[in-house]
């Protein structure tokens, strides 16, 4: 379980990629500030994220961005909180998790980036009428123990009336819980259990392979089930903000900026601003993804994270019994960064 296992000494082997073609000085020769940024995956899903590096929001804002793939929350949170990173992309579940073992210096979220569920089922063969029902009696490979995808999942499942447990001979579907995330796609090739699931663009990539066929997401049943919830968000610890008001007012003023421009731009643009980033991809698969998350309104449009979102998520939490207490809203969210950015370019 997450809560149990991060640690604030943690030596971390990331993937570090330099995201703005290694700039450190502006058209006007102003330096700019580097942040790093430790994102719980390398997803297609965070595409404004990365429209506002290749558009140059960042750099209109004096910041030089670095992206380090931590695969996983708890390793994001580590790598945050150890100073490996100043921001970290990553479910707030995390945030709660160390506001509720009683650490000063905490995690605050700032700004959120998506409001759903960024993953979706996958099958061994194409299964153009599924329905969750399908699930009965099998098994798949659901994440870890006390990440939101796993505990999404079971509260999409549950409220579907499906149960979830290993006695599959009895129609339960057993979740399990002893494949890590990052290797998941790969355990499924090699015969790992029925369903797995899978974000973008590992399931186009699995499609391609014929290894596994996208045939419903999660997203779209989670918004049924629950409505929005803040899914991924940015934070960064509570000294760090302290310190670095202005810093963090202008990363959020350019994640704004990658927002709006995603709200209209087309799905080719918003392939084509990341490709820079998916270059294993061709663009008409990065359309496809695009064009997937669109249809299950995955992005915000605005950094703001509301208490209503986060009220949907301490609920799955609760549901999934990996929950001590709810959080205080105020204490582990600041909206001040997100409503001046919204302001500012009114």
């Amino acid at each position: 379980m997450f809560k149990k296992f991060i640690t604030v000494t943690s030596s971390l082997a990331l993937s570090v990629m330099c995201l703005t073609g290694c700039n450190q000085t502006t058209t006007t020769n102003k330096k700019l500030d580097k942040v790093t940024i430790a994102e719980v995956a390398h997803s297609v899903f965070y595409a404004p994220q990365y429209a506002a590096v290749t558009k140059g929001f960042f750099e209109e804002e004096g910041i030089e961005v670095d992206i380090i793939n931590t695969s996983g929350a708890d390793k994001t949170m580590s790598a945050l909180i150890s100073g490996e990173a100043q921001i970290g992309l990553m479910g707030p579940e995390a945030s709660i998790y160390v506001y509720n073992q009683g650490s000063e210096n905490y995690a605050v979220n700032f700004a959120q980036l998506t409001k759903t569920d960024g993953s979706f089922i996958v099958a061994r063969e194409e299964m153009p009428d599924f329905t969750l029902e399908d699930l009965k009696g099998k098994e798949m490979l659901g994440g870890r123990a006390g990440g939101v995808p796993l505990m999404t999942l079971e509260y999409v499942l549950k409220k579907n009336g499906l149960t979830i447990g290993t006695n599959t001979e009895a129609g339960e579907v057993n979740v399990r819980t002893d494949v890590q995330f990052g290797v998941m796609a790969g355990a499924f090739a090699g015969g790992e259990a029925d369903f797995t699931t899978a974000f973008e663009p590992t399931g186009t990539q699995m499609e391609e392979e014929k290894t596994g066929y996208i045939v419903a997401s999660v997203g779209e049943l989670a918004t049924k089930a629950i409505g929005e919830v803040p899914y991924t968000a940015y934070s960064t610890t509570k000294d760090f903000m302290a310190d670095n008001e202005d810093l963090i007012q202008r990363f959020t003023n350019a994640l704004y900026k990658g927002q709006q421009w995603c709200k209209t731009a087309s799905s080719e643009e918003i392939a084509e601003a990341m490709q820079p980033f998916f270059n294993d991809l061709s663009l008409n698969d990065l359309i496809s993804v695009v064009d997937r998350y669109k249809s299950v309104d995955a992005w915000c449009e605005t950094p703001l994270f509301t208490e209503e979102s986060l009220n949907n998520l301490v609920d799955i939490m609760e549901e999934a019994g990996e929950l001590d207490k709810a959080p205080v809203y105020n204490d582990i969210v600041n909206t001040d960064f997100a409503n001046k950015a919204i302001e500012n370019a009114k």
